[in-house]
């Protein structure tokens, strides 16, 4: 049976991988063994996908990102340039320490910037946004806005990717879908349905 996928010849696919329709893989990425791509996903130059790693349909990875053994990313994530994640919390060249590898989670429609650290263990919310260069040292909640070294919460964001401003009644409207949001009570944001 024919791919329904594009590998660029470059590319190196292990064996046991299971990759989704419409998915692009480009120059010098290497998917490893085990490892699961949705449908539609572009993985780009230089990529490195670990054993068993879970991406699932339309995540971008941009080029030179190291995706590690213990990282799954929902459906409409974004990966920016040179951003990577650790799976061991405690590394040490002579210490093998392949049983301890941690999960970390991004969820739907997350983006993590350029140059991002994402430390093993932490779970990244719908649609949250990691500016770049942002190091990731804890749970980051749905919406939230993270920035810095160590990162921490800036604001909130829309599912476009714009910064959401409040209002007195803690509404706030995103500038290009129009969608509404709002702050709750145990201090997290909720979209409203129309």
């Amino acid at each position: 049976m024919e791919n329904q996928y594009f590998a660029h010849e470059s590319a190196i696919i292990d064996e046991g991988c299971l990759i989704g329709k419409g998915t692009k893989i480009w120059h010098f990425s290497h998917i490893m063994k085990g490892c699961v791509i949705g449908e539609n996903c572009n993985i780009g130059q230089n990529v490195v996908v670990s054993p068993e790693v879970v991406l699932g349909g339309n995540v971008k990875v941009q080029n030179n990102v190291s995706i590690y053994t213990g990282v799954i990313c929902e459906d409409d994530v974004f990966l920016g340039p040179s951003m990577v994640f650790t799976n061991v919390i405690n590394p040490r060249s002579h210490i093998l320490r392949k049983n301890e590898y941690q999960t970390t989670l991004v969820r739907h429609g997350a983006s993590i910037g350029a140059n991002a650290t994402i430390v093993c263990g932490n779970e990244i919310g719908e649609f949250a946004f990691i500016g770049a260069g942002t190091v990731v040292t804890k749970k980051v909640p749905a919406y939230a806005l993270f920035i810095g070294n160590p990162g921490r919460q800036s604001g909130w964001m829309s599912e476009y990717g714009h910064r959401l401003h409040f209002d007195e009644e803690g509404i706030a409207v995103c500038p290009e879908s129009l969608e509404k949001y709002q702050l709750t009570r145990d201090g997290g944001v909720v979209k409203l349905t129309k």
